[in-house]
């Protein structure tokens, strides 16, 4: 029974779209939500795309009265994008860069060079253990035709694999960040399934933001119109998730998000809407609602594991199509290569110039290295898919014997009390 109330804990979360010279407005954007920041005084501020580390210094300086503890995580060819200003002591730091994030010759999306990852700062809240997430996924850029959904799924799986096992300990977990899922898309069902996440917009008892909790939104004066396709009035893609423990239960007192156009300013702060939760932490000594899954729980999480892994398996057959025509390439630009060598040593009277020898072994050199590169990178990708597969099949057949102690269980609880019930020696008792 909840006894007391500890403290109440103000998080904020927001996709920045800081790449420099790319994104629009960057430095006077950043100056704007530094001043936000400053001025509302939250707990935790949970941001992504902050792709230039001179922006965070920019921003922890500005900062550093408010929030004076602060983790930038780096990783891949331009940085994670992921920063953590916090008024709590961050007493740890742990990252985790996802296997798949796209490929590296899609140039006009560039998700491969962000090194996408989670996140995790250890806070000490009120005398609490904090388990604080911050994450960015891939970005989704056809709903129609989704190529990257099997490497969105292999992220969800990997966040929801890295929050499980880094969270046993935690008195509370907070997870923000950009999944770039619709509340109802697979990955966004796995990672709640499986990790008892609650979604503070379902949660909340009261919201002010903008209609049906859209953090993307027609009115953002720099929001893409045809990213929006077919959502015309706005999609919701940020989140902030939250979960309690045996020792402290959450409850979202209150969620709101930014609505486009800021007062007094002639731009929003971003492309995407901002999040603030009001999240009040309460004492308690009840742990029946973190107990274990029911049948119904364990059944909902075989199903949406059994989707996964025809996703995971479907990006698998592709892949392998992909890895198939790098080695055709491979193998046409080393056939390519004998032309140019042929040439080479035909007598001087050849109207062929060695000019022209010369560029056509450069172009079948080339060829030959670009098709060995994407060979090996998604060889690498298929190794990826099938440990993620593999996975995935050993938690359903986990769950699967879960679901079936349930179902034994509930058919001879009518029988006599539980303690009255042998066990069998092959059986294991989770305490």
């Amino acid at each position: 029974m909840a006894t007391e109330r500890p403290s109440n804990l103000r998080v904020f979360s927001l996709n920045c779209w800081g790449i420099r010279f790319f994104s629009q407005l960057c430095t006077q954007r950043y100056e704007m939500i530094g001043e936000l920041l400053g001025r509302e005084q939250h707990d935790i501020a949970l941001l992504q795309e902050v792709w230039s580390e001179r922006d965070f210094l920019f921003l922890k300086r500005k900062l550093s009265s408010s929030h004076p503890y602060t983790h930038y995580f780096k990783s891949g060819v331009i940085g994670s994008g992921l920063a953590v200003f916090s008024r709590h002591r961050i007493q740890d730091a742990l990252l985790y860069q996802y296997s798949l994030n796209g490929y590296p010759y899609m140039l006009r999306h560039g998700d491969w060079f962000g090194g996408k990852a989670v996140g995790l700062v250890i806070v000490d809240v009120s005398g609490l253990k904090a388990h604080v997430y911050v994450t960015h996924l891939h970005a989704e850029y056809s709903r129609a035709r989704d190529e990257y959904l099997p490497h969105r799924i292999v992220q969800s799986w990997e966040m929801l694999q890295f929050v499980r096992h880094t969270s046993c300990g935690a008195d509370l977990v907070v997870l923000g960040g950009d999944l770039n899922m619709h509340p109802q898309d697979l990955g966004n069902r796995l990672l709640r399934s499986h990790t008892g996440l609650r979604d503070c917009y379902t949660e909340t008892d009261t919201f002010d933001g903008c209609e049906d909790g859209h953090t993307l939104i027609a009115d953002n004066h720099f929001t893409k119109k045809q990213d929006l396709v077919p959502f015309e009035k706005g999609i919701r893609i940020d989140y902030i998730l939250m979960k309690g423990s045996q020792r402290v239960s959450m409850k979202c007192e209150s969620l709101s998000t930014t609505k486009g156009p800021v007062a007094d300013k002639p731009f929003p702060y971003s492309d995407h809407e901002a999040l603030t939760a009001e999240l009040a932490l309460l004492r308690s000594e009840d742990s029946r609602q973190h107990g274990s899954s029911d049948t119904l729980a364990v059944s909902e999480q075989m199903d949406v594991v059994t989707e996964a892994r025809a996703v995971v398996k479907e990006g698998l057959c592709q892949t392998e199509a992909l890895r198939d025509k790098a080695m055709r390439l491979m193998f046409g630009a080393l056939l390519s290569l004998l032309l140019p060598l042929a040439l080479a040593f035909l007598p001087c009277s050849c109207s062929c110039s060695f000019s022209t020898v010369g560029l056509l072994g450069a172009v079948c050199m080339g060829l030959l290295l670009s098709g060995a590169l994407l060979y090996l990178l998604f060889t690498t990708h298929i190794k990826v898919l099938k440990e993620t597969e593999d996975q995935m099949m050993l938690t359903s057949n986990d769950l699967q014997t879960k679901l079936t102690g349930c179902r034994l269980s509930g058919s001879s609880s009518s029988d006599g009390p539980p303690e009255l019930q042998p066990l069998s020696p092959s059986k294991r008792v989770d305490p």
